[in-house]
Protein backbone atom coordinates (compact mmCIF):
# COMPACT_ATOMS: atom_id res chain seq x y z
CA UNK A 1 0.00 0.00 0.00
CA UNK A 2 1.37 2.94 -1.10
CA UNK A 3 0.49 6.60 0.57
CA UNK A 4 0.52 10.17 -1.01
CA UNK A 5 1.87 12.90 0.38
CA UNK A 6 2.09 16.13 -1.01
CA UNK A 7 5.85 17.46 -1.85
CA UNK A 8 7.02 20.99 -2.56
CA UNK A 9 10.46 22.30 -3.52
CA UNK A 10 9.84 24.94 -1.30
CA UNK A 11 11.20 24.88 2.47
CA UNK A 12 8.01 23.83 4.84
CA UNK A 13 7.88 27.46 5.91
CA UNK A 14 7.02 28.40 2.75
CA UNK A 15 4.38 25.61 2.28
CA UNK A 16 3.57 25.03 5.69
CA UNK A 17 0.35 27.13 7.31
CA UNK A 18 -3.24 26.79 6.91
CA UNK A 19 -3.63 27.87 3.34
CA UNK A 20 -0.54 26.26 2.13
CA UNK A 21 1.62 29.27 1.44
CA UNK A 22 3.74 29.68 4.55
CA UNK A 23 3.76 29.79 8.34
CA UNK A 24 1.57 32.82 8.93
CA UNK A 25 4.26 32.97 12.15
CA UNK A 26 7.69 33.35 10.41
CA UNK A 27 9.26 36.36 10.50
CA UNK A 28 12.11 35.80 8.76
CA UNK A 29 12.10 37.46 5.47
CA UNK A 30 13.66 36.50 2.17
CA UNK A 31 15.45 39.02 -0.60
CA UNK A 32 13.36 39.87 -2.77
CA UNK A 33 11.16 41.31 0.43
CA UNK A 34 13.99 43.16 2.25
CA UNK A 35 15.43 44.56 -1.08
CA UNK A 36 12.13 44.92 -3.00
CA UNK A 37 8.61 44.56 -1.30
CA UNK A 38 9.43 46.39 1.68
CA UNK A 39 11.20 49.29 0.25
CA UNK A 40 8.21 49.85 -2.32
CA UNK A 41 5.92 49.67 0.97
CA UNK A 42 8.34 52.58 2.56
CA UNK A 43 8.14 54.39 -0.98
CA UNK A 44 4.15 54.22 -1.07
CA UNK A 45 3.69 55.10 2.71
CA UNK A 46 5.82 58.22 2.59
CA UNK A 47 4.21 59.38 -0.45
CA UNK A 48 0.77 58.86 0.72
CA UNK A 49 1.48 60.32 4.82
CA UNK A 50 4.79 61.83 4.86
CA UNK A 51 5.76 63.88 1.90
CA UNK A 52 2.26 64.64 0.51
CA UNK A 53 2.75 68.53 0.56
CA UNK A 54 5.94 68.10 -1.13
CA UNK A 55 4.70 65.39 -3.66
CA UNK A 56 1.48 67.51 -4.31
CA UNK A 57 3.61 70.96 -5.30
CA UNK A 58 5.56 68.68 -7.75
CA UNK A 59 2.36 67.03 -8.97
CA UNK A 60 0.78 70.85 -9.77
CA UNK A 61 4.01 72.20 -11.69
CA UNK A 62 3.74 68.87 -13.61
CA UNK A 63 0.61 69.71 -14.59
CA UNK A 64 1.00 73.48 -14.84
CA UNK A 65 4.58 72.74 -16.71
CA UNK A 66 3.32 70.32 -19.60
CA UNK A 67 6.18 69.54 -21.88
CA UNK A 68 8.54 72.13 -19.94
CA UNK A 69 8.12 70.33 -17.00
CA UNK A 70 11.56 68.55 -16.87
CA UNK A 71 13.05 72.28 -16.86
CA UNK A 72 10.46 74.70 -14.03
CA UNK A 73 9.94 71.60 -11.82
CA UNK A 74 13.67 70.87 -10.71
CA UNK A 75 13.22 72.68 -7.30
CA UNK A 76 9.96 71.34 -6.65
CA UNK A 77 11.23 67.34 -7.73
CA UNK A 78 14.72 68.55 -5.20
CA UNK A 79 12.28 69.15 -2.30
CA UNK A 80 10.57 65.40 -3.09
CA UNK A 81 13.07 63.61 -3.31
CA UNK A 82 14.94 65.15 -0.04
CA UNK A 83 11.69 64.75 1.63
CA UNK A 84 11.29 61.13 0.67
CA UNK A 85 14.79 60.41 1.13
CA UNK A 86 15.26 61.32 4.74
CA UNK A 87 12.03 59.06 5.21
CA UNK A 88 13.91 56.04 3.82
CA UNK A 89 16.60 56.39 5.53
CA UNK A 90 14.58 56.50 8.75
CA UNK A 91 15.31 53.72 10.72
CA UNK A 92 12.27 54.00 12.89
CA UNK A 93 10.23 54.22 9.82
CA UNK A 94 11.92 51.28 8.13
CA UNK A 95 11.01 49.02 11.28
CA UNK A 96 7.10 50.40 11.44
CA UNK A 97 6.89 49.66 7.62
CA UNK A 98 8.77 45.98 8.00
CA UNK A 99 6.10 44.81 10.97
CA UNK A 100 3.56 46.56 8.59
CA UNK A 101 4.45 43.86 5.68
CA UNK A 102 4.97 41.05 8.46
CA UNK A 103 1.08 41.41 9.79
CA UNK A 104 -0.19 42.30 6.09
CA UNK A 105 1.98 38.60 5.07
CA UNK A 106 1.22 36.96 8.24
CA UNK A 107 -2.80 37.85 7.82
CA UNK A 108 -2.33 36.27 4.11
CA UNK A 109 -0.93 33.13 4.82
CA UNK A 110 -3.53 32.50 7.59
CA UNK A 111 -6.41 33.03 5.66
CA UNK A 112 -5.22 33.30 1.47
CA UNK A 113 -6.74 36.51 0.95
CA UNK A 114 -4.97 39.11 -0.42
CA UNK A 115 -5.49 42.69 0.85
CA UNK A 116 -7.22 44.25 -2.11
CA UNK A 117 -5.01 46.74 -4.16
CA UNK A 118 -5.74 50.69 -4.19
CA UNK A 119 -5.81 52.52 -7.49
CA UNK A 120 -5.22 55.91 -7.53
Amino acid sequence: MQTTTDHSVLPSKFSAGPKGVGDPNDTSLRKVETEVLIPKLMREKAKAEKCVEEVSQFNECCKNSSILMVYKCRNENSTMKTCLGNWYKNEEFKKNCTEEYLKERSEYRRTGSKKPIKRA
